[in-house]
């Protein structure tokens, strides 16, 4: 079956690839593979692999025309934090949902960055140690952050990947392969959970506490040695508002200290979580690729399928340790729309198997041959092979 790739690479020579034939002997100048890839003359940027002909699940790009267009966007206060409660809430950043955008006008000064949550989610912070000069826009759902971008409304989306407690958010899995978006960069974000109320309460007052249901879960010692009843809500800065709008004393949020600064609540309680070392990674998202580079540290996030046979996953990591390329995530996910594998046992009936998609983060770069020879090598038997992105690795923690 032909494969091709669609992205730009640089080239001067044609390179030839053997499956099994060692690459520290050949002369890299390029990437061509005869037969398989098609190359321009460019500068070389990372590649957006992919089947010619069998589509994958929801591979379709999202087009103004699927939104309803009514409805308006509320563009981002300034974020400064707040010194107190504020008393009209309307005041507060409207999130985007995805059945009302529309476009608000920029003066172009900053860049405009999309998060799931309102004004004080930790996604914000993400954010703004991202951005620190950007204008914060909150969205109601992942799915509209990633529309966001796509419909040129903001400039950048940052959205949680992974946290060290609660694993792998697999709703953002998926929406990288339906949208047609490019990783840019990764930031890691230490959580910091504090236990808030309203002014003059003290902890011992607190009969119940509002919270997403993993920060809950998170912090179960801690609200457990308190006696307190847990309530979920649909995130941890929408748990801060509601105590606040509220006004009854006997109820309190776990949220963080920003957003106890943005609602007026005082913190009761800071670093309640049950673990210490509570990390939340998030991906960088925007419509176009970035140069890939070897200045700093690199990692690259692909996704693929595999055909099938005997021992294809070990096959397919083993591209990456031949070439000592040092594999730091594998997600696995069931393609929703063909879930089984119908496979014949010689006429003795048909078994069927999950059919899945594996996510890979690697450390390297596109610009590095190495990562070219694994995924030309990797693309030998993977029925279907898509680049998410290549981006600088995020070394800091804040």
């Amino acid at each position: 079956m032909a494969l091709k790739a669609n992205s730009i690479w640089g080239c001067s020579k044609a390179l030839h690839f053997h499956v099994g034939v060692p690459d520290s002997g050949s002369r890299f100048c390029g990437l061509r593979f005869v037969n398989k890839w098609e190359c321009c003359c460019a500068p070389v940027v990372f590649a957006q692999f992919h089947r010619a002909i069998t589509p994958v699940e929801d591979e379709k790009p999202i087009t103004p025309s699927d939104l309803d267009s009514s409805g308006a966007i509320q563009r981002s206060q300034n974020n400064t934090e707040s010194s107190g409660f504020h008393k009209d809430l309307n005041l507060l950043p409207k999130p985007l949902s995805v059945t009302e955008p529309s476009s608000s006008s920029s003066d172009g000064s900053k860049v405009r960055v999309a998060y799931q949550g309102i004004p004080g989610a930790y996604s914000e912070a993400a954010a703004l140690k991202a951005y620190p000069k950007s204008e914060t826009v909150p969205c109601e759902q992942f799915e509209a952050a990633f529309k966001a971008v796509e419909l040129w409304l903001v400039d950048k989306a940052v959205l949680p990947i992974e946290n060290s407690v609660g694993g792998s958010i697999h709703r953002n899995y998926d929406l990288l392969l339906r949208h047609r978006l490019h990783i840019v960069g990764e930031v890691q974000l230490v959580v910091n959970h504090c236990l808030l109320g309203l002014p003059g309460v003290q902890k011992e007052e607190l009969k119940r506490v509002f919270s997403h249901p993993q920060a809950l879960a998170q912090c179960e010692m801690t609200l457990s040695k308190l006696g307190i009843i847990r309530v979920s809500a649909d995130d941890t800065a929408g748990a801060a508002q509601m105590v606040a709008s509220s006004g009854e004393r006997d109820t309190g949020a776990v949220a963080s200290a920003r957003a106890a600064k943005i609602y007026g609540l005082n913190v009761l309680a800071e670093k309640i979580q049950d673990d210490d070392d509570n990390i939340t990674r998030f991906l960088i998202l925007a419509r176009e690729p970035i140069i890939a580079g070897t200045d700093r540290p690199y990692k690259t996030s692909i996704v693929f399928t595999l055909e099938e046979g005997p021992g294809m996953l070990f096959k397919a990591l083993a591209v990456f340790a031949l070439r000592n390329i040092n594999l730091t995530k594998i997600e696995s996910r069931p393609q929703r729309k063909r879930p089984l594998r119908v496979v014949d046992d010689s006429n003795k009936g048909s078994a069927k198997y999950f059919d899945y998609l594996f996510y890979i983060d690697f450390e390297a770069s596109m610009a590095d041959p190495r990562a070219q020879f694994a995924l030309g090598h990797l693309q030998e038997f993977a029925g279907f092979l898509r680049v998410l992105g290549c981006y600088p690795m995020d070394t800091g923690l804040l």
